[in-house]
Formats: C-alpha cells, sequence, structure tokens
C-alpha cells in the first residue's frame, strides 16, 4: 500500500535517510527542512515534496499546515525535525528552553492538531480503519534519564513523548500514535576515535546501530494495527550498563 508520509527535518541524518527509503519504497514523502542542504535537492529528484520550515519563524507552522492541507491524503506524521542546543549556549536560558519546546514540543503539537482531520478521513479509506493512519514522534533516549548538559533539550524531548500519550488517545481508533527513543544512531564524520570509544561503552550492545534499525521500526509501526502509545527505544541496552 502506497502512503503519503510527512516527515519533519529531512536535510540530514534520519531524516533524510528515511525519506530516501519511503521514496524507494514507492511512497509519497512530503519533507520539511530548516537549513538547505544538497540531501533536499536530492530527495526532490527522487520525487519528494520539500518545503522549506522554520518552526521558530512566526505563521511558518500555519504555513506549513495550509500546504500540506491542500494534498488529497495523508496517512502519515512522522516528527524527526531537531535541534540540539546545550545548556551553555551563547543565549539567556530562557530562550534555550523556549526554542527547545517550541521545535520539539509546540510544533508537533500544533501540526498533529491542524492535520488530525486529514488523517481521519484517510483511515475511512480503509477496510480496516483501526490504526490504518499513523503518527511517529522522534523523541531520545534522554527522555527518560535525563541529561547533565542538555537539560532544556532532555525536557522537552519528555514533553513530545507525553504528546503521544495523549494524541493517541484523543485519535483513536483511526490513528496510532508512538514513539521511537533512539540513543546514537550514526556517528559523525568529525567524531574521533576516543569519542567513538567512549560513546559505544555507554551501550551493552556496542556498535554503530545505523539508519536500518529506525527504517526497520518505522516500517513494523506502519503496517501494525494494534500498538499505539508508546515508545520504542533503540539504544543497544544502555538502560542496563
Amino acid at each position: 500500500m502506497s502512503r503519503t508520509v510527512l516527515i519533519t527535518g529531512i536535510g540530514k541524518r534520519i531524516g533524510f535517510s528515511l525519506a530516501k527509503y519511503l521514496l524507494a519504497k514507492g511512497h509519497k514523502v512530503i519533507g520539511t527542512y530548516r537549513s538547505h542542504y544538497s540531501s533536499v535537492d536530492q530527495l526532490a529528484k527522487l520525487g519528494a515534496t520539500v518545503i522549506p520550515c522554520d518552526f521558530c519563524q512566526d505563521g511558518a507552522i500555519d504555513a506549513l499546515i495550509e500546504q500540506v492541507s491542500q494534498h488529497t491524503q495523508l496517512d502519515t506524521i512522522i516528527h524527526n525535525a531537531s535541534d540540539w542546543l546545550p545548556d551553555n549556549a551563547d543565549m539567556p536560558p530562557q530562550q534555550i528552553m523556549q526554542r527547545m519546546m517550541q521545535v520539539h514540543v509546540n510544533a508537533p503539537y500544533q501540526i498533529n492538531l491542524g492535520l488530525s482531520e486529514l488523517l481521519k478521513a484517510n483511515a475511512k479509506l480503509h477496510d480496516d480503519s483501526i490504526g490504518a493512519s499513523n503518527i511517529i514522534h522522534i523523541t531520545d533516549y534522554v527522555a527518560e534519564k535525563g541529561s547533565k548538559k542538555h537539560i532544556a533539550y532532555a525536557a522537552s524531548k519528555a514533553a513530545l513523548h507525553n504528546l503521544t500519550l495523549s494524541f493517541a488517545t484523543s485519535l483513536a481508533p483511526a490513528v496510532k500514535v508512538n514513539s521511537i527513543a533512539p540513543a546514537m544512531i550514526l556517528f559523525n564524520e568529525s567524531d574521533d576515535d576516543a569519542y567513538k570509544s567512549k560513546t559505544l561503552a555507554k551501550a551493552i550492545l556496542p556498535k554503530e546501530a545505523g539508519n536500518g534499525e529506525i527504517h526497520s521500526l518505522v516500517e513494523y509501526l506502519l503496517s501494525s494495527h494494534y500498538v499505539t502509545g508508546r515508545s520504542f527505544a533503540v539504544d543497544g541496552g544502555r538502560h542496563l550498563k
């Protein structure tokens, strides 16, 4: 079954990889990006509809909702857009918290509310309408553990998971809402060996997970008709260290 999927934050890493994967599977992808990378052009050439959208700009989220609402079909939203400001960033603490909450909480909240009727209408097109549409929030391992240097970030990701619980209840039974909580999925090219060793040692499965882990989990959540309001950790067993 071909789906129409809105993915926020398609410019790099998980968002880019997931958009490319779903396009290859024959799905229609609508993707948002804040900063323009060559990867955005790659996705456009592959058939994705790409939309510039900075969630921190006034009116940007409303404009996005209006634009996506013009599509006749939407059955999946994947909230991947993220910002990773440390608490010692060069700005006042209240601005750090405000930005983290805006990107990770307010934007998904508005988008879910603004596009919920489109998701529910799509579910009615299926013989089994229960759980036919999906919302997936990409949260973070630190949502449960907390963080010493990214307190605002961790708090906002925890709030995003709480949205999962509320929307799973309010949008049932047509729409399933779940969270994926990854730890380290991919190293950056700039990461040195010392950093890699230190990071891998945090898990009882000491390896780089790779984007395939996220692809497989998304596939599972899209195909299931009986899983909602849950968080799925992709962290190599860090909680057991």
